[in-house]
C-alpha cells in the first residue's frame, strides 16, 4: 500500500524556517516526480513546487521561489521541503504529493494537482509572532 508520511511543520516566527520531511513507502520512490502542495485557512488548494525524479530539476510557485528548497533523497525514499524567510501568508497544512505517472521527459515536472494522485496526511505551518 503506497502512502506517504509527513514530519515536521510547527509554529515559526515570521523570517524563521522550517523543515518538512516525507517518507514514502510501497511504491519505487526514485521513479517518480514528488512536490508539495499547500492549503490556506478558508484558501484553495496551491501548488507549492516539485522536483524531477532525479533531483535535476525543482520548480517553484512565485509565492516561495527564492525562500523553499526542495529536495529529496532517493535512497532513503525521503522528500524534503526547506522553508526560510517565513511571513504568516505561508501559514497553511502542507502535503507532500507524489506524481500519478513515473518520470517523463527529463525536467518536466506536472505543474497541476490533478496530476498527483497520492497525498500524505498534511502537516500544520503557523508562522506568527
Amino acid at each position: 500500500q503506497a502512502q506517504l508520511v509527513q514530519s515536521g511543520g510547527g509554529l515559526a516566527q515570521p523570517g524563521g524556517s522550517l523543515r518538512l520531511s516525507c517518507v514514502a513507502s510501497g511504491f519505487t520512490f526514485s521513479k517518480y516526480v514528488m512536490g508539495w502542495a499547500r492549503q490556506a485557512p478558508e484558501k484553495g488548494l496551491e501548488w507549492v513546487g516539485s522536483i524531477y525524479c532525479d533531483s535535476s530539476d525543482t520548480y517553484y510557485a512565485d509565492s516561495v521561489k527564492g525562500r523553499f528548497a526542495i529536495s529529496r533523497d532517493n535512497a532513503k525514499n525521503t522528500l524534503y521541503l526547506q522553508m526560510n524567510d517565513l511571513t504568516p501568508e505561508d501559514t497553511a497544512t502542507y502535503y507532500c504529493i507524489k506524481d500519478a505517472q513515473e518520470c517523463r521527459q527529463r525536467g518536466w515536472v506536472p505543474l497541476s494537482l490533478t496530476d498527483y494522485d497520492l497525498w500524505g496526511q498534511g502537516t500544520q505551518v503557523t508562522v506568527s509572532s
